[in-house]
């Protein structure tokens, strides 16, 4: 049986996980936010991946049309499966997260926070355009 001093470290443990949970993603839907409404003419979604493919691939006029009720049709459905999935995917990177640090001393648990932010930045700018910016 747990004595009460290993009850209150537990506890506090999973609190700080927790929290550390919700700052992430409090934190990350923040950057979002400013970082498209920085760029309000932007498009978003559906129509800035048409945008992007259009001029990548040099769709015609009907290539457009088709591709765009395509990407449409699936949007919804795709959007709600991520939605659903996220914050399975951000707890476990999270937990990922913390164990790394756990063997970090505090200088490489900040370099390593920094550096993780960049590679998540830039990862996202990739992943959002389908090539690398």
């Amino acid at each position: 049986m747990l004595n009460r001093s290993t009850a209150w470290a537990t506890l506090l443990l999973v609190a700080t996980f927790a929290a550390g949970i919700v700052v992430g993603v409090g934190g990350r839907a923040l950057w979002v936010r400013a970082a498209y409404g920085s760029a309000p003419e932007r498009a978003r979604g559906v129509d800035r991946l048409m945008a992007e493919l259009s001029d990548e691939l040099a769709l015609t006029s009907p290539q457009r049309v088709a591709v765009h009720a395509i990407l449409q049709r699936h949007s919804t459905r795709m959007s709600a499966l991520w939605d659903s999935v996220r914050p399975r995917f951000d707890s476990m990177r999270a937990a990922m997260d913390s164990e790394v640090a756990a063997q970090l001393s505090p200088d490489q648990q900040a370099k390593y926070r920094d550096h993780m932010a960049r590679h998540r930045h830039q990862r996202e700018k990739t992943d959002s355009s389908g090539k690398k910016q």
